[in-house]
């Protein structure tokens, strides 16, 4: 039928062409390919997968693709979260910023103080989420239990500010003039998170 359109009709069966010996025999990217999965990277980093439990920023997958993370933990990725938000913080910076071998020292150091700080901050968060769970299970509303563990997260939060400028100023004094242009791009960028 000379009338039918092409998609009407089966596809003919075409054999595979068989490659000359010495012939290049790779095989080229589609050229969106880069911008598509760079596209699909920042939907998962800005949190735009659908499934239960989140997976935006600090929410992971493995290779399986199983969320690494537990449900629930949204609201403390504020107090312990990954440092600056990447898996390997210190190698990620020594890499994009060139660092000499006595930055990288320094930095270490900055990383492990800063790591502690919201390890402390994290125990403190469950600590007072206990706290209000407890305040809410009796009988009567125990209202100075919960006003503690408010005071308590209050308190914990200023301490990983101040811990987190502190850093900050320290990395600012490691670091020349063209190595902090690139810190602050990539914070700005979110590369790094603060």
């Amino acid at each position: 039928m000379a009338w039918m359109r092409e998609a009407m009709s089966p596809a003919p069966f075409r054999k595979a062409r068989r490659r000359k010996p010495g012939e290049d025999r790779s095989v080229t990217m589609h050229p969106a390919m880069m911008g598509w999965w760079a596209s699909r990277r920042r939907a998962h980093e800005e949190g735009a997968c659908a499934h239960a439990g989140g997976c935006g920023p600090g929410y992971g997958h493995s290779r399986g693709g199983h969320e690494t993370r537990h449900a629930g933990h949204g609201h403390d990725e504020d107090f312990g979260g990954g440092s600056f938000g990447v898996r390997r913080p210190l190698r990620f910076l020594a890499w994009k910023l060139e660092l000499e071998e006595n930055q990288v020292a320094e930095l270490a150091k900055i990383l492990d103080d800063l790591k502690t700080e919201r390890a402390q901050a994290a125990v403190d968060n469950r600590r007072s989420t206990s706290a209000f769970a407890d305040g809410m299970a009796t009988s009567t509303f125990d209202e100075a239990k919960v006003r503690e563990a408010a005071e308590l997260r209050v308190k914990t939060a200023e301490r990983l500010r101040d811990a987190v400028v502190t850093a900050l100023s320290r990395i600012h004094r490691v670091l020349d003039g063209e190595q902090r242009e690139r810190f602050a791009y990539l914070i700005r960028t979110g590369a790094l998170s603060i």
